[in-house]
């Protein structure tokens, strides 16, 4: 395929990169100069826990992207989630107009909001399983050694060609599959992303400490327990996290069998490397979150609903707080801590 794919973070740079690498014709957009600028000179370097491979996509700044003249059969949208709207706007007329497609690869509930701006008729989601990051330069990593990838879907859940396509792309970097849930499958994800990603920015810890550390697994517990009541609310399907069942969430923070889930949270912990949630990225980076649109969407649509999110409610007021730049310290999950039962 010839794929454009904006935003050279984690997830875009893995994906561009081992995609590149599989023989597909890739073009990674990005405003971080010093990125591009390597990956330009000296190709991007993927690594994962068993290989580092030099791939060699295209790399362009985004003031470049009007020298494309060939159109794009897909532009895969792989920036946070605050930038959706401008960065599918950007691409609109780089893509194919006939029968090219937008694909969400983001966290968050952002397909709508890039449907408004392609046209949901084509528009497609992709739920990210791996585990990726990019700290520097000409270099990606894969966290993780799960053994799904990518699930992409249709907004209505139909069973598409176009689908199918991405899926067999995907498959170049990890095993993928098309899911006829895309709302059900983002929900749960979500409940990954709230689990996880705003305690670790906060306390500076990576993706298995906020699942090992007793008192911030159960205020992670806690946290995807709210997820999951407004997801059922909302009338969506969730679908098992990390090995447990999101009822089984929902029955620990009630107190109910909390040793069997933290026991399977410890084991998921092996399998997520020693990766840094996205939020804890940004944190580390100085840059703007994404916590209104992780954590902050579900007390908004709790808010919506009459279903109370105490702890997400919390931990988006400790971050917007803390502001852009803040250190990480353990210290500011306290006042999550004291709201344990």
């Amino acid at each position: 395929m010839r794929i454009g794919i904006v935003g050279a973070g984690g997830v875009g740079s893995v994906v561009g990169g081992l995609l590149s690498h599989g023989g597909h014709d890739v073009t990674l957009v990005d405003q971080w100069p010093e990125h591009i600028n390597k990956i330009k000179c000296d190709g991007l370097l993927v690594e994962s826990r068993d290989q580092s491979i030099l791939t060699r996509p295209n790399a362009i700044h985004i003031c470049e992207l009007a020298q494309i003249t060939d159109p794009f059969e897909a532009a895969f949208i792989a920036v946070k989630s605050y930038d959706t709207t401008w960065a599918t706007a950007l691409m609109l007329d780089y893509v194919d107009p006939e029968s090219g497609v937008f694909v969400d690869f983001q966290n968050g509930i952002n397909d709508e909001r890039m449907a408004a701006v392609a046209g949901a008729h084509r528009s497609l989601g992709c739920v990210i399983i791996i585990g990726v990051g990019c700290y520097e330069p000409g270099k990606a990593i894969r966290t993780d050694a799960y053994p799904l990838g990518f699930k992409v879907g249709e907004h209505d859940g139909s069973d598409t060609p176009r689908a199918r396509r991405i899926v067999q792309t995907l498959n170049c970097i990890a095993p993928s599959e098309v899911t006829s849930d895309l709302w059900g499958n983002r929900w749960s994800k979500l409940m990954v992303n709230c689990m996880a990603n705003a305690l670790a920015g906060l306390s500076g810890y990576g993706t298995a400490e906020v699942r090992t550390i007793p008192q911030i697994r159960r205020v992670a517990i806690q946290l995807g327990a709210e997820v999951a009541r407004v997801a059922l609310a909302l009338g969506h399907e969730l679908h098992p996290i990390s090995g447990v069942s999101p009822m089984k969430i929902i029955d620990a923070a009630e107190g109910r069998n909390l040793e069997e889930v933290e026991a399977v949270m410890l084991k998921a912990a092996s399998g997520g490397g020693k990766g840094i949630p996205s939020l804890g990225q940004d944190v580390r980076k100085k840059r703007r979150t994404e916590i209104e649109y992780l954590n902050g969407h579900v007390s908004e649509k709790g808010r919506t609903l009459g279903i109370p999110t105490p702890f997400n409610d919390r931990i988006v007021q400790i971050v917007k707080e803390l502001g852009i730049g803040f250190e990480s310290d353990p210290s500011h999950l306290k006042p999550l801590e004291e709201m344990l039962p």
